[in-house]
């Protein structure tokens, strides 16, 4: 988590906003602090249903190996730039398939939205 602002009081009252925000959003209490607490990975179902899609996806796309993904990763967990536009380019250019619409970046929804294209195509 991480709070901004021009001075180091207003990225303080930022980051306890968010944290607010946060807390009132979690289900569960939080730990008490020194609770160890296992790490939880979010779920890959959706992902999975696109195995092969998403491996090539990974390579031809996003230009790496190997990469960890959920069905809550995005596009901008793999791109620096301010917007995803580059890797929807890509995403245009391999599958042809235009994902600008999905605002979310969610790699799920556009596996979905990929693997319905080739369903049409078949």
């Amino acid at each position: 988590m991480m709070g901004g602002g021009n001075t180091r009081q207003e990225a303080l009252e930022d980051l306890r906003r968010r944290f607010e925000q946060f807390k009132a959003a979690k289900k569960d209490p939080l730990p008490r602090p020194g609770t160890k607490v296992p790490i939880q990975f979010a779920g890959k179902t959706r992902v999975n249903r696109h195995a092969n899609l998403a491996k090539d996806f990974i390579e031809r796309v996003l230009g790496v190996k190997w990469a960890w993904i959920s069905d809550e990763s995005t596009l901008s967990d793999f791109c620096d730039d301010e917007t995803n536009d580059a890797l929807i380019q890509k995403i245009y250019v391999r599958y042809g398939v235009d994902v600008s619409d999905i605002s979310s970046g969610n790699l799920a929804d556009i596996f979905d939205r990929i693997a319905a294209r080739a369903d049409l195509s078949a």
